[in-house]
């Protein structure tokens, strides 16, 4: 169960965000409304949030999943690969420092995004990606065998991150897409495969009782709920232009 969650409001620069998309700029309001309605959503599952302000000098900073990756009893400060966002990890250390007392860090040269991370019960994987290099996937490796946690390291070959492409829903389930569905990483796990056509669903978060989910994608959505989870469909367009996905948003622990 997640009690809380931190996120972080979109700037005014937002619409001046990396992309590899070619979905067009994003329309700052539009983002402002759909964020709000995230948050809304995640109280809906029942944690508190943390809102952090939103800073013009980090266009990107919306993404908060990316500055650290958390625990039950420790936290991970990253390493962003991206060298713009770099600074993001300034701001959210303060926050959080203000839940946890036990904190690592990833060092330069490695590079960490924590979109690369999936945790699946005491076992996390990690992606190799543009952002996530083996150094970073080395280190944050051995901090969690350190804590007695499991570590797999995964070369990806389209995705962006690794949760673009697969999400945990519990009870052993995982939302998987592309390169994923036969990756033989995660053959014990039963899964509820993603379409071509709607790839970017698979990126949902398992918030609680709930299943966050991006709307417009009808086959997920009805699979997802025959294996027995109820769902929240919001309105995403806006960070998809950036890359971004529901995970992207919100740091959950």
């Amino acid at each position: 169960m997640f009690k809380n969650t931190i996120v972080k409001t979109p700037g005014e620069s937002y619409i001046n965000g990396l992309t590899t998309s070619d979905l067009g700029s994003p329309i700052l309001e539009k983002a402002l409304e759909q964020h709000e309605a995230y948050i809304k959503a995640l109280k809906i599952c029942g944690v508190e949030v943390m809102i952090l302000p939103s800073n013009n000098e980090f266009p990107d900073s919306t993404f908060v999943e990316d500055t650290a990756v958390l625990t039950p009893n420790f936290a991970v400060i990253s390493n962003p690969g991206a060298l713009s966002r770099n600074g993001e990890i300034h701001e959210m250390e303060p926050a959080v420092k203000s839940f946890y007392e036990k904190i690592y860090y990833i060092k330069s040269p490695g590079t960490l995004d924590g979109g690369d991370i999936l945790q699946i019960e005491d076992h996390f994987y990690i992606g190799l990606s543009a952002r996530t290099n083996l150094e970073g996937a080395e280190q944050l490796k051995q901090i969690l065998e350190l804590e007695d946690y499991k570590a797999t390291i995964i070369q990806l070959d389209k995705f962006f991150h690794l949760k673009t492409g697969i999400a945990y829903l519990g009870d052993q389930t995982v939302v998987v897409a592309g390169e994923f569905i036969d990756h033989p990483d995660f053959n014990t796990y039963s899964k509820i495969i993603v379409p071509p056509e709607e790839e970017y669903a698979a990126n949902c978060i398992r918030v609680n009782d709930f299943v966050i989910l991006p709307a417009g994608y009808p086959i997920t959505k009805q699979r997802i709920n025959e294996a027995g989870y109820q769902t929240i469909e919001l309105d995403m367009t806006e960070f998809r232009k950036l890359d971004g996905g529901l995970s992207c948003l919100s740091l959950r622990f």
